[in-house]
């Protein structure tokens, strides 16, 4: 009678093998597979959004612009709070917000820090509250007007930067030929007694958007955009005043446009060696000017770091503690992870993908700050007048 094969008695070798196999196979059942490649940035890392608070006040501005991490506690302001100003006024009439408001991250409360007269004599133009701002650890808020009366370029002012104390009220306005709407946010050197600001100016010879390239059918492009840095001295218990006025950067697009009221260079975030990064929204690009600090004459545009690719017009910049830059979209929703050291754009993600605009976020991210632990950013939605953290 003979046996099947399946039945067959084996020889030890093979029983060897099988043995092999099975301690193998429980081997690789036990071990863990190979790790995961290593974030190459910050925003793989992040994956909540939360909503912390309403930015529109009582007196019904909306449209948030700047966002300010408090670094110190003063007056009103306790250190961590998050101050958010508005562009626009209940109308949604662009250049004309002229409020502030502070968030306790730790009360979750939210009150009016400062609301300016709508006609500023001392500021031309008026009041309309930009992406300019900083606060100095002296406990001085610093805030740029870019104004209008009719929503548009057609009306704007030359505006200015004022000056508030920490109960909000106004100290100081700087005005000059210099200072032509101040409208990206400000990257600071804070040495307590002494600070230095870099604030774009994108307002000299804009002209309503009803003036277009007849080649392109857009608004025309005026390229006299700056970058201007403003050197401070700070007695104890006066106001900041202005020593020393350079341009370090001159050169750059900025044209009207009927949505955005102007588009001109952004976001300003300074690295450790000196390099002041500008987002030129018109060219969509990074540039950097070497030496921003030190430099005694204007870079011009720049060297360009990176251009187009994920970059939809780049707004509002910020530098996070890996030495990369994030960068907000005007045209999309989304923030981009930029390596400056390589000029790569590493990462995109959707932090804002309303439906109701083409692309989905069109038009709706402004400012941008990083968390005070560094592992999140706080940006602001137009689209729904809210102050939004990203998180782990």
């Amino acid at each position: 009678m003979s046996l099947s094969s399946a039945s067959a008695p084996t020889s030890r070798s093979e029983q060897r093998a099988r043995r092999l196999a099975a301690v193998l196979g429980a081997l690789a059942i036990a071990l863990p597979g190979p790790a995961l490649a290593d974030p190459q940035g910050l925003l793989e890392t992040l994956h909540r959004h939360v909503t912390r608070f309403s930015t529109v006040t009582d007196n019904g501005d909306l449209n948030p612009y700047a966002i300010v991490v408090a670094p110190i506690s003063a007056g009103r302001i306790q250190k961590d709070d998050v101050l958010v100003d508005n562009f626009n006024n209940m109308s949604n009439l662009q250049g004309t917000g002229t409020t502030i408001v502070d968030y306790n991250p730790t009360t979750k409360k939210t009150v009016l820090f400062a609301k300016l007269p709508q006609n500023l004599a001392q500021c031309p133009g008026g009041i309309g509250l930009t992406t300019a701002m900083t606060m100095l650890k002296s406990g001085w808020v610093i805030v740029g007007s870019t104004p209008s009366t009719d929503g548009t370029t057609r009306t704007k002012g030359d505006g200015c930067l004022i000056v508030l104390d920490a109960q909000g009220q106004v100290a100081a306005v700087w005005t000059g030929p210099d200072i032509n709407d101040p409208w990206g946010n400000v990257a600071t050197i804070d040495q307590g007694s002494t600070a230095t600001l870099f604030i774009s100016m994108a307002g000299f010879g804009v002209p309503g958007p009803e003036v277009t390239d007849p080649k392109t059918g857009f608004p025309v492009t005026v390229t006299k955009a700056t970058v201007l840095r403003l050197d401070l001295a700070i007695a104890e218990g006066k106001p900041p005043a202005i020593s020393a006025r350079t341009v370090i950067g001159d050169g750059f697009g900025q044209r009207a446009d009927k949505d955005a009221f102007l588009v001109g260079p952004t976001g300003l975030a300074l690295a450790a060696d000196g390099t002041l990064y500008v987002s030129d929204a018109v060219g969509n690009r990074i540039a950097a000017i070497p030496e921003a600090a030190t430099r005694k004459d204007s870079a011009g545009t720049g060297k360009t770091v990176t251009q187009d690719g994920l970059l939809k017009r780049p707004l509002a910049l910020v530098l996070v503690p890996n030495g990369h830059l994030l960068v907000c979209n005007a045209l999309n929703g989304q923030v981009i992870e930029v390596d400056p050291a390589k000029g790569k754009q590493l990462y995109a993600q959707w932090i804002d993908s309303d439906q109701a605009q083409s692309p989905p976020g069109n038009g709706d991210l402004f400012g941008i700050a990083m968390t005070p632990d560094g592992k999140g950013f706080y940006y602001v939605e137009d689209d729904v007048n809210a102050l939004v953290e990203a998180t782990k």
